[in-house]
């Protein structure tokens, strides 16, 4: 009996370190089991019991959980309490360095040399703004307990909410709804037109106008109403806020009625931080956190089944990354030629080019640039990557999908995962199975299948993290991607083209057209 009771105390100890390694609740746990085989899954106590030894599993229920994580039901047993030990990967968001000597670096000085900076550089204070936002994003790892806890307190956590319900929460919180006729409109360009179109936008105190278009289009009405609900619960409504805006650059910033101009003004900051959080608490509001993490492991992270609760595949995307267990994830918004309108890089990914500034040499085998530029009606696909940075092989899973927005201009929306840190946690040799893919890639001008022990980890990660596209990535080659063509891993290396800016219409003037509209109608 003794050694039974040993061998239960290691047991539990291996799967409780197993299970935090993952970061997996005891209810993630029981419910993945449930996925698995509902009549055998044991629940939340009983999986503590067995985590404290006072439980020993059965013979299938063992079997059961070592299906989860995609281990022996023997390494269970093997007599040691620990997981094995591997180097945990914490990057997040972009390198960091310090910066010596710090007095050059005090908020007197940055005050002065910023908006000098900015105007030398051509860069606008929105665009130094939403950089700055993204960072601090990006270091928090999409974790914003405030909010959150606002948005559950507001929806009180029901999932889905409809768009009556929400249209419902707006007239408790005291909104009016005005809706406008506003088609979409073609506006020049020095090289091209792009299609802009306003879909709302936030009149203080209480007041939004909304563009009848949307009423055909749920899912984005449903986002629009969460975010200016929001500006009305988190700011009171005082109007300082961007509108909602699509089309290129158009749809892309926050607009207080100045002309965009290089350097700042004191509301770049204020504007940009504002649409943030309106943005986050909107995605809380419509998909709380313990719902939505539980719609996940049910729906094994699809994109494509938000469309059941008529929510958006940015949505979907985005809150993937601030609820997921998994820390190490990216999002990307690319519209063409190459302008990224959102980002996010819980994982330290490298950027082929930014929202401040287009660089001169692409890498064109990114999954969403080279969907961006395929041709239209492609189907959502996932890729394996491997990322060439200087020294560093780096592995991502992406899946992306191209849409449209609201005014018919195409877009990609992009969202993956670290591949590394997961395989540490397995305890698989990651650096060595990386560069197994990299060679292949290498052996065959850039593509080639996973390598057969490659693959077979990646799948059992794929199952751990219950991501399905992880293992739909590995039926097509994967890919050496680089962040500049100059780099190229490639031989031959690879041909890109150099994209174009664009500017379009103020959004002001829009918005100053339907406010005089309205007028005249009263």
């Amino acid at each position: 009996m003794s050694g039974l009771l040993r061998k239960s105390h290691f047991l539990g100890a291996k799967l409780r370190s197993l299970r935090k390694r993952n970061g997996l609740t005891l209810q993630e746990v029981s419910a993945r089991c449930i996925q698995v085989d509902a009549a055998l899954a044991p629940s939340v106590s009983y999986l503590s019991m067995i985590e404290t030894g006072q439980r020993i599993p059965s013979a299938e229920l063992l079997a059961l959980l070592a299906a989860v994580f995609q281990k022996d039901p023997g390494w269970f047993l093997d007599g040691n309490p620990e997981v094995e030990t591997a180097p945990r990967n914490e990057r997040s968001g972009a390198a960091r360095i310090p910066l010596e000597p710090g007095f050059l670096f005090s908020r007197e000085l940055l005050e002065a040399a910023i908006p000098e900076l900015l105007a030398q550089t051509g860069t606008t204070g929105r665009q130094f703004a939403h950089l700055l936002i993204r960072s601090y994003q990006e270091m928090s790892r999409n974790d914003f307990p405030d909010l959150e806890r606002s948005a559950e307190e507001i929806g009180e956590r029901r999932f889905p909410l409809t768009v009556e319900d929400l249209l419902a929460l707006c007239r408790r919180h005291g909104l009016e709804i005005h809706w406008f006729d506003r088609r979409p409109v073609l506006a020049r360009d020095n090289e091209r037109e792009v299609r802009s179109v306003v879909r709302s936008f936030f009149e203080a105190p209480s007041r939004v106008y909304v563009n009848r278009e949307l009423q055909a289009d749920r899912a984005r009405l449903k986002f629009d109403l969460a975010a200016h609900l929001a500006h009305k619960v988190l700011h009171g409504g005082d109007g300082l806020k961007s509108p909602h805006a699509t089309g290129g650059e158009m749809g892309g910033s926050p607009d207080d009625g100045q002309l965009v101009s290089a350097g700042m003004n004191t509301q770049d900051v204020l504007y940009a931080w504002r649409d943030f959080e309106c943005s986050f608490f909107a995605s809380a509001l419509l998909g709380p956190r313990a719902p939505f993490r539980r719609f996940l492991t049910r729906e094994s992270y699809r994109v494509e089944a938000g469309r059941r609760l008529e929510l958006t595949p940015a949505v979907i995307m985005r809150r993937m990354t601030a609820v997921s267990p998994y820390r190490y994830w990216h999002f990307f918004d690319a519209y063409p030629p190459g302008f990224l309108r959102a980002v996010y890089r819980g994982n330290g990914i490298p950027l082929p080019w930014g929202n401040m500034a287009m660089v001169s040499d692409p890498c064109p085998h990114w999954a969403v640039f080279r969907m961006l530029h395929g041709p239209g009606g492609q189907q959502p696909a996932s890729q394996i990557s491997v990322l060439q940075d200087g020294g560093r092989a780096l592995l991502y899973c992406c899946h992306s999908v191209r849409t449209q927005d609201m005014a018919g201009n195409a877009h990609v929306l992009s969202v993956g995962v670290d591949l590394v840190p997961a395989l540490e946690s397995q305890g698989a040799p990651a650096a060595a199975l990386v560069e197994s893919i990299a060679t292949a890639c290498r052996r065959k001008a850039g593509r080639s299948g996973v390598p057969g022990s490659a693959a077979r980890a990646l799948r059992a990660v794929g199952k751990v993290l219950n991501i399905a596209w992880i293992a739909e990535a590995l039926k097509s080659p994967a890919s050496i991607i680089c962040p500049r063509r100059a780099a190229c891993p490639r031989a031959p290396a690879c041909e890109a083209t150099r994209p174009s800016l664009k500017r379009t219409e103020e959004i002001s003037e829009v918005r100053q057209e339907i406010l005089e509209q309205e007028s005249r109608r009263h």
